[in-house]
């Protein structure tokens, strides 16, 4: 570790993290309209966010810091990809990595890698639909819209909520910490789609007071010690490609999986570029 690491990464290690975002969690929902106001600005402020892409402006329309973290955008300022065969960017943010899935692995960053096996929770099964197939990694900073969309038509089949720490998910903390996204609690949910198998996995982070999913409300907290699965066989739920599948109370990641040969990503994906919800980001393959 370089000394930036080692100031930002370690200290991580000794705090509580559950502790400290079921705190977030509690200022993040307080309903007083002066420290809400407050912290919105703040953040506003600090990140830069674009209020003039959201849906309400005012921020007296936000009962809470979190009603604006997780606001509305505005409709049309993200249009879907038209093309039937484009893959649909799942959220605002900037791509972490992505690529292929090689033997099992997934390229983290720095020389880190972590298998898709840890990513999904330990299941062969489930983790042998995406072998040798591709992944994404989309970064939400604290200025993006965070809600996440679906980037093909799919139908749920399985959500497992995974425990883990809640390291942050910064760059820093991505080249330092091995297998951080197999380490971070997380929500996995996988769809079959026109290209097959898909799994779009909210990973959690510092702070990071929940996530949830249109189906089913909050998933976390509460956290827990192991895995648990909800299965969809019958009425399971068909979410269309574009439609919001879920969000993060505070910003994190969202990992995409697609199976072998199935898809194809665009040459410009790489790390560090910025996307917006909706564009294109790669295609299906017939």
């Amino acid at each position: 570790m370089n000394l930036k690491e080692i100031v930002t990464v370690l200290p991580q290690y000794a705090l509580p993290h559950h502790a400290l975002s079921g705190l977030m969690s509690k200022l993040t929902h307080c309903q007083n309209k002066t420290w809400k106001n407050l912290f919105i600005k703040s953040i506003v402020s600090l990140y830069g966010v674009n209020m003039s892409e959201a849906k309400f402006q005012n921020l007296d329309h936000y009962a809470s810091f979190n009603k604006f973290f997780t606001r509305e955008l505005r409709d049309g300022v993200r249009p879907l990809a038209a093309a039937a065969d484009a893959i649909a960017c799942p959220a605002d943010g900037a791509v972490s990595q992505a690529g292929p899935i090689n033997d099992g692995r997934i390229f983290q960053a720095k020389g880190h890698d972590y298998t898709a096996l840890e990513l999904l929770g330990g299941d062969t099964e489930r983790a042998q639909a995406f072998a040798n197939g591709s992944f994404a990694t989309i970064y939400l900073s604290p200025k993006d819209y965070h809600r996440l969309h679906m980037p093909l038509t799919g139908t749920l089949r399985e959500m497992v909520h995974i425990p883990g720490r809640l390291f942050s998910v910064n760059n820093t903390t991505v080249g330092a910490v091995p297998n951080l996204f197999a380490r971070n609690e997380r929500v996995a949910c996988i769809f079959d789609t026109e290209a097959g198998p898909m799994a779009l996995i909210l990973v959690g982070a510092i702070f990071v007071s929940s996530v949830e999913t249109v189906w089913h409300g909050v998933v976390t907290p509460p956290s827990i010690n192991e895995p648990r699965t909800w299965r969809y066989e019958d009425n399971a739920p068909v979410l269309e490609k574009g439609t919001e599948m879920g969000r993060f109370n505070m910003g994190s990641t969202i990992i995409v999986l697609f199976g072998k040969d199935k898809t194809t990503w665009n040459d410009d994906l790489t790390a560090g570029k910025a996307v917006q919800l909706g564009e294109a980001i790669g295609r299906t393959l017939a």
